[in-house]
């Protein structure tokens, strides 16, 4: 059983997974700080704050603590149990999926490019046409 393990995980397309598997995580990481730390800021600037993550409605004005009344802390209140539509963490995780999609295309599209072409075969005769040519070449030779 050990040695049937061993065979499979030492196949080319798991080790391959698994190497994608850590790329992609450190690809998601550096994605993630690049929304995180460059993009949102600049986005939360034009929207006049510089978190745009924390931009969230109250649905329930009645479950605030007294404590949090006026806060505009997302992780405390969010922490307190108050019922909240956090619109910025949203529009902040779309962002982080459009650039990784994009991101992600463009590298197929670059190695569609430096990948050969597969060879257009002309389209050949029918195959029955092909053998009545060899019946036909075999009949000359006699």
């Amino acid at each position: 059983m050990f040695k049937e393990f061993k065979a499979f995980i030492m196949r080319g397309n798991v080790m391959d997974l698994a190497i994608a598997v850590i790329i992609g995580a450190a690809f998601g990481r550096i994605v993630t700080s690049l929304t995180d730390d460059i993009i949102m800021p600049l986005i939360g600037k034009v929207f006049g704050g510089l978190d745009f993550s924390s931009y969230f409605l109250v649905l329930n004005r009645d479950k605030v603590p007294a404590a949090l009344a006026n806060s505009t802390d997302y992780a405390a209140l969010k922490k307190a149990g108050v019922p909240l539509l956090g619109y910025g963490e949203f529009v902040t995780q779309a962002v982080n999926f459009v650039i990784i999609a994009f991101i992600i295309f463009l590298m197929i599209r670059a190695v569609n490019r430096l990948a050969p072409k597969p060879e257009e075969k002309a389209p050949g005769d029918p195959a029955d046409v092909v053998l009545l040519r060899e019946i036909r070449d075999e009949l000359k030779k006699k």
